[in-house]
């Protein structure tokens, strides 16, 4: 053998020895690349709804008088969660309602106590940052399950929809909606695609994220457990096992925190947050459209939102969505109409839904351009006015 010649097996196969154990960082830099380039017009047309949605808040903050950045990143909620990147958690229930912070889950301020600690600026930038950096890969992820259910048209049309959502602002605001989002959308995808550990990873991520994060293990659990009537695999059902461990970690770590079993439960009764199978959702409804002569017209779109939520989970399981999709979905609406706390904020709290919306992107993509064009040039405006309603006009957190 010349000594310039290859070391190869007789086969002129590389010795199982020398072959890479999984794929080159090469091959993944360029996997990564050209599904990069695929979600492109997805993520350029997201950047644009939500671009536009900014300058519509800008031209009305500055005839306001008021200053955007502070409302995007400091004001209502992220102001909680810039006090827990701070000082950290309450040690105690006390008795004040409203009051503490062990309502809100760990792991965003978490990651802005982090990042800040490496990163020019205040803990106020950064988590604006972040949260704008984690919508980005939401809509990512938005797309990726479009596109991999139907094909690349419907998944641009679902990251438009959920841009132009009508609380879509929240997106770009110091909140975790578009951190959870980002988690739950990539673990639907690993699901959908087989890929069970990620699915797991993504799901324990969500449930240190927000409450409905069990939303998201329900939706992984399910799945790896009924994968297991084909066959069985140690990766589906340890994902099963874990997909749970991140909302039961947190609720179990307050329960310690506060020497009771119940004690996030205890946390959210003096939020106003219980179950009571939807009464509450219902007597609101009823006094918006009924009683109420002068209704607040936000109050009035988050109804019209939680209605048509039902509408479009109707329309979803009629359209026989992949099951993972639909326990997201419906666990998560049972969650957010089953509450009996604050109605408000309950359009926000159904942001993360974005199967809710392929039936709309099913729709546009069979109509003509032209009505394509102006149904996504309303919902585009739409969206816009209404976002900067909620941050300017409406007086409470959005």
């Amino acid at each position: 053998m010349s000594p310039t010649a290859p070391d190869t097996a007789p086969s002129g196969r590389v010795p199982a020895a020398r072959r890479p154990a999984g794929p080159l960082p090469g091959a993944r830099a360029g996997a990564l690349r050209a599904a990069l380039l695929r979600a492109a017009p997805a993520l350029t047309a997201y950047l644009a709804v939500r671009l536009t949605s900014l300058l519509l808040l800008a031209l009305w903050a500055h005839r306001q008088r008021h200053g955007v950045w502070p409302i995007l990143a400091t004001q209502w909620d992220a102001a909680w969660y810039l006090g827990i990147a701070d000082h950290g958690y309450a040690h105690e229930l006390g008795a004040r309602y409203d009051a503490n912070n062990l309502a809100f889950f760990p792991l965003y301020p978490l990651l802005v106590k982090a990042v800040a600690a490496v990163t020019p600026g205040t803990r106020a930038t950064t988590g604006l940052c972040l949260a704008v950096a984690a919508s980005v890969v939401a809509a990512w992820g938005v797309f990726a399950v479009g596109a991999h259910l139907h094909d690349r048209r419907t998944g641009v049309l679902l990251a438009i929809l959920w841009a132009a959502l009508p609380v879509g602002l929240v997106q770009w605001m110091g909140y975790t909606e578009s951190l959870f989002t980002a988690c739950a959308a990539w673990a639907l995808y690993a699901v959908l695609t087989g890929r069970w550990l990620w699915a797991a990873g993504l799901a324990v991520a969500a449930g240190l994220t927000r409450p409905t994060g069990v939303a998201v293990a329900a939706a992984v659990s399910v799945a790896a457990l009924l994968s297991l009537r084909r066959g069985f695999s140690g990766r589906a059902l340890a994902a099963a096992l874990l997909a749970p461990l991140g909302w039961c970690g947190y609720v179990g770590w307050v329960g310690l925190r506060l020497h009771r079993w119940d004690g996030y439960f205890a946390v959210q009764r003096l939020w106003h947050n219980e179950w009571d199978g939807g009464v509450e959702t219902l007597r609101r409804m009823r006094q918006l459209l009924m009683y109420d002569s002068t209704p607040e017209l936000f109050l009035v779109l988050v109804t019209a939102m939680l209605l048509g939520s039902a509408v479009l989970f109707a329309l979803s399981l009629w359209d026989r969505q992949p099951l993972p999709l639909l326990v997201f979905s419906g666990v998560l609406l049972l969650i957010v109409l089953g509450s009996g706390g604050v109605y408000f904020p309950r359009a926000r709290f159904l942001l993360p839904a974005f199967p809710l919306l392929l039936p709309l992107a099913r729709h546009l993509l069979r109509a003509s351009p032209r009505y394509r064009v102006l149904m996504l040039g309303a919902a585009v405006a739409a969206g816009a006015y209404f976002s900067a309603y909620m941050a300017l006009v409406w007086p409470s957190a959005p």
